[in-house]
C-alpha cells in the first residue's frame, strides 16, 4: 500500500467517524484533473481534500481545483501523516470562520441602512 493511500484511508476512517458524506471522484476518462482525492459534505458544508504523502506538494492543476472550491464557500484542505487526525477540527474551526464572515457583514450591511 502507498503512503498515500494509508493517508486516504485514515482520513475515510475520521470521516465516517464524525458522519460525513464523502466519495473518491473518477477523474480519468471522463473526470476532470485536479479534482480533489475526497469530496463531500459535512454538516452542510462541502468539501475537497487532497490527500498527499510526504513532501509531495500540490499539483497546478490541484491547486487551482481547491482554489475554486474556498472562493465558492466550500472547505479546501491538504491533508498528510501530519495534520491527518485534525480534520474534524479543521472543519469546526472553518464552518465557525464563515459563520463569523457572515455575520459580520450582516451586521455591517444592517448598521449602513
Amino acid at each position: 500500500m502507498t503512503p498515500e493511500k494509508k493517508v486516504k484511508q485514515k482520513v475515510a476512517k475520521q470521516l465516517k467517524e464524525i458522519g460525513a458524506y464523502f466519495f473518491y471522484p473518477a477523474t480519468g476518462g471522463y473526470g476532470r484533473s485536479g479534482v480533489p482525492d475526497i469530496v463531500g459534505c459535512y454538516k452542510g458544508m462541502f468539501f475537497g481534500i487532497e490527500c498527499k504523502a510526504g513532501k509531495n506538494k500540490l499539483t497546478a492543476l490541484q491547486e487551482r481545483e481547491l482554489g475554486s472550491i474556498e472562493k465558492s464557500g466550500g472547505i479546501a484542505m491538504v491533508v498528510n501523516e501530519d495534520n491527518v487526525t485534525e480534520i474534524e477540527l479543521q472543519f469546526k474551526t472553518q464552518i465557525l470562520d464563515q459563520k463569523i464572515v457572515s455575520w459580520a457583514s450582516d451586521v455591517a450591511e444592517l448598521v449602513s441602512k
